[in-house]
């Protein structure tokens, strides 16, 4: 008997695709992925940052559905608070980043590179271009139910 095989399949993505920040991927493969998150803490928290030196966990309650999950402390820190401060995401942030930061910004929604264009006032093409190549940058990823 044949064991059981997943049918994997190459959807290329277009101006329309979600994406997201999949941050199991992106904590997976990159060993690094702590220090970009501290790098983003604002003025702040930059002390309390060193308290997260270590993957600290935390209990996270979804307001919208009050599903708790799990949730790396330093990530929650970022996403709740520095990633709302003025000065997060500039006119001179690298595309990656920028695409990154504002994801980070919105909670992870999902985002299209049309709807990124608008939030980022650049331009969708070059938008899908970076995040949809053959390299995932950050865990940037489309976006799967």
């Amino acid at each position: 008997m044949m064991p059981e095989t997943k049918n994997l399949t190459l959807i290329k993505p277009n101006e329309n695709t979600p994406f997201h920040i999949d941050f199991a991927w992106w904590k997976e493969r990159d060993q690094n992925w702590h220090v970009d998150l501290k790098s983003m803490l604002c003025s702040e928290h930059q002390d309390l940052g060193n308290a997260y030196s270590e993957e600290k966990m935390i209990d996270w309650v979804d307001p919208d559905t009050g599903e708790v999950t799990e949730m790396d402390g330093l990530q929650h820190l970022v996403t709740s608070h520095c990633a709302k401060q003025e000065g997060f995401l500039t006119d001179h942030t690298t595309m990656v980043d920028a695409v990154f930061r504002t994801f980070l910004s919105n909670g992870n929604t999902p985002l299209s590179a049309k709807e990124l264009s608008q939030t980022m006032a650049r331009p969708s093409d070059l938008i899908l271009r970076t995040i949809a190549g053959a390299r995932i940058y950050k865990g940037i990823r489309p976006f799967t139910k």
